[in-house]
């Protein structure tokens, strides 16, 4: 079955989308589009590319009429649309929120539906279709609030910031994944420097590790750092803490239990043994919801961060099927590299210190 029409109004894109990315696309539904437009030369004409280009990522199919010299609700836009999905009429479902345009397509011998509200549109999509969209054992995907985001988790995919107009670069951390992973000294200031790309200035956003550097960045290097509206730079999860004088990083971290897990890491070799063994399983067991809570106090003495899972743990509601098969594979390597960013404490501290009087 194929569908096609036009795209609800921003109120109801966020829902239909996912509908269509989580239940039409895996049973082999086909989307498309085909609208009312004009060649847009005007000086406003980047919103329309961008909105352009974001409805090509999502759907199948995009007809402009501007391109294909027809109109809605001319007959012969809609067989065009139909040659160009490969579709007969009777396995079409045309959803446009203009009621002129539903009739040709009716005619032709396709189901419609008269746009109105998400809600009612996907009921009666569900009834049209037959396939189960509304079923509460089956909830659509949660927004990715940050109040929702564990400890570690990354979204794969970055379209929206894309589609919101933004050039937008995804870097992977200096010893993770594929990237660069020298073995000499490697300071915070060079990893700032190196990482540049002789771009002037650029909003920076950064998770975990990534915040601590995104903060240095904006500590260190103001003058690279772009605001859009009150945002500069961004941390998940990881909050500015300036550097204190007064007291050895070491010690001070010694003191807050739920930091053992670092000092776990501090000997090389003894926590790359533990989770390279099985990275499945260390993902697995660590990327897991608060619903299971998993004690990162007193590592040392239990003897390892994963002592007490299973050896085959469930797959936990945020990292599973093919999202956790990407994170497997994108260990590359060993995890001496992440794991050395957790062995550099104090000569990160000193380098703090150099700017202790700054303020971001």
């Amino acid at each position: 079955m194929k569908l096609g029409g036009e795209k609800e109004g921003k109120k109801g894109e966020k829902g239909g989308k996912k509908v269509f990315d989580q239940f039409c696309l895996p049973l082999g539904f086909k989307t498309g589009i085909f609208t009312n437009n004009w060649v847009d030369d005007s000086s406003g004409r980047l919103f329309t590319a961008t909105l352009l280009g974001a409805l090509r990522r999502h759907f199948d199919v995009v007809i402009e009429s501007c391109r294909a010299g027809l109109h809605k609700p001319d007959p012969r836009l809609y067989a065009h649309a139909l040659e160009v999905l490969q579709a007969k009429p009777q396995d079409v479902i045309l959803l446009d929120d203009i009621g002129e345009n539903l009739k040709p397509a009716r005619e032709l011998g396709m189901a419609t539906i008269l746009v109105r509200d998400t809600q009612t549109v996907l009921k009666e999509l569900q009834e049209l279709s037959g396939v189960q969209l509304l079923h509460e054992d089956e909830p659509l995907p949660t927004a990715c609030d940050p109040a929702d985001v564990s400890h570690g988790y990354v979204p794969i995919r970055i379209p929206a910031l894309a589609d919101a107009g933004f050039r937008v670069i995804a870097l992977e951390m200096k010893g993770y994944g594929e990237s660069t992973a020298p073995l000499g000294e490697l300071t915070p200031s060079s990893q700032l420097r190196g990482g540049l790309w002789g771009i002037p200035q650029a909003v920076f956003i950064g998770h975990d590790w990534g915040g601590v550097v995104v903060w240095h960045m904006a500590l260190f290097y103001p003058e690279r750092v772009r605001w859009v509206g009150a945002v500069a730079v961004a941390s998940l999860n990881t909050p500015y803490r300036p550097a204190d004088p007064s007291v050895d990083i070491v010690e001070k971290m010694k003191s807050i239990p739920t930091f053992d897990y670092q000092f776990y890491f501090q000997e090389p070799g003894v926590a790359e043994a533990e989770l390279e063994k099985d990275v499945g399983r260390t993902l697995k067991a660590l990327i897991r919801s608060t619903r299971v809570v998993a004690s990162i106090r007193a590592l040392c003495a239990a003897g390892g961060l994963l002592v007490g899972f299973p050896e085959n743990p469930p797959e936990s509601l945020i990292l599973h099927g093919p999202e956790l098969q990407y994170y497997v594979q994108r260990r590359v390597g060993t995890m001496m590299g992440p794991l050395n960013w957790y062995r550099n404490m104090r000569p990160n501290w000193r380098w703090a210190l150099t700017a202790k009087d700054r303020k971001v």
